[in-house]
């Protein structure tokens, strides 16, 4: 089974967030998200920081502003993701170079992946 990191997962359902955890879930990924205040998101364990996740991830799905995510930068590069995707109005292009080349850096979307096969 292949882990996934929603950084800014949220409990709206409204949010994108939301509706790639949802779709992660139903195709049987186990998902991990992050949010600074929320416990439980989708029956899922939240975890408050990028630097608490201790799991083995596949791929970090990134749902913040960029400069929410460029101090994470470190963080991330410990946590070890096999790939970052990195949503629509997240990209971060001023970081990338940051990441070693066994990092794969994505700009793409999530939900568009799972609904094409590509995820």
């Amino acid at each position: 089974m292949k882990t996934t990191v929603i950084l800014g997962a949220s409990p709206k359902a409204d949010r994108y967030s939301h509706l790639a955890h949802l779709r992660l879930k139903e195709a049987g990924h186990e998902t991990i998200p992050v949010h600074p205040t929320e416990s439980h998101i989708l029956d899922d364990e939240v975890f408050s920081e990028v630097k608490d996740v201790w799991q083995s991830v596949d791929t970090l799905t990134v749902y913040v502003a960029p400069h929410r995510f460029a101090p994470l930068v470190d963080d991330v590069i410990r946590m070890g993701p096999r790939r970052i995707i990195f949503n629509p109005g997240t990209e971060c292009p001023e970081v990338y170079h940051e990441f070693p080349e066994h990092i794969k850096i994505l700009d793409a979307c999530t939900l568009v992946m799972l609904n094409t096969g590509q995820y």
